[in-house]
């Protein structure tokens, strides 16, 4: 019994009783994502992304996502443009956000890549975007890291964090074929008629 407890208490002091966390995660700050599908539990990188990520996170602490919602789903059968991706979007409702927009970090900059599962601001032109709008990616989507052709610009999208629980919920979400007639052919057929909403977001730790 002796010889057991000596042994854990060695193991302890080694550092190896538990997995241990890398420094991103280290630095990370976990945001339970709610919606009437279930939770979505993600890890946002302020350290990496300080931007992009802070930019969220002041929309969670002031609560700016009330009424906020998943409202366009991409998939190969109904994407407009090329490369072809896989995203659902969410965020405000209203098309004026209500703060101002930040500066654009790039995934060659920040070392987050659209990977599934990766969150990212949505954008038009390279820094317009604000926390108001983002999208989760599923599967791996290189054509909106730096120097992917998604956008003519090659400057990608500002990833921030990824999915940890429940991607599931995610993927039902991006199954949802009705969608609003939609006069722009961009997102033809990618507006849902009754987007999925999001009760609540907020920081778990």
């Amino acid at each position: 019994m002796r010889f057991v407890t000596l042994q854990i208490i060695f193991l302890a002091l080694l550092g190896i009783s538990k997995p241990a966390l890398s420094i991103a995660e280290e630095q990370s700050v976990t945001v339970i994502l709610s919606t009437s599908l279930g939770d979505i539990e993600l890890m946002v990188y302020p350290q990496k992304a300080p931007l992009s990520a802070g930019d969220f996170l002041n929309y969670v602490d002031r609560g700016l996502y009330q009424g906020a919602a998943f409202y366009r789903v991409v998939r190969p059968d109904n994407d407009n443009g090329l490369p072809v991706i896989e995203v659902i979007q969410g965020g405000l409702l209203t098309e004026t956000p209500p703060t101002e927009p930040v500066t654009h970090e790039s995934t060659q900059q920040t070392g987050i890549k659209h990977l599934d599962g990766t969150i990212s601001l949505a954008r038009r032109d390279v820094g317009t975007a604000t926390a108001a709008a983002f999208f989760i990616t599923i599967g791996d989507q290189p054509s909106m890291d730096f120097g992917g052709s998604r956008n003519a610009d090659k400057q990608g999208f500002a990833a921030f964090g990824r999915v940890v629980k429940g991607m599931e919920v995610v993927r039902a979400i991006q199954k949802i074929r009705d969608t609003l007639s939609y006069e722009d052919s961009y997102m033809k057929g990618q507006m849902l008629s009754n987007p999925i909403m999001i009760e609540s977001v907020q920081r778990k730790n």
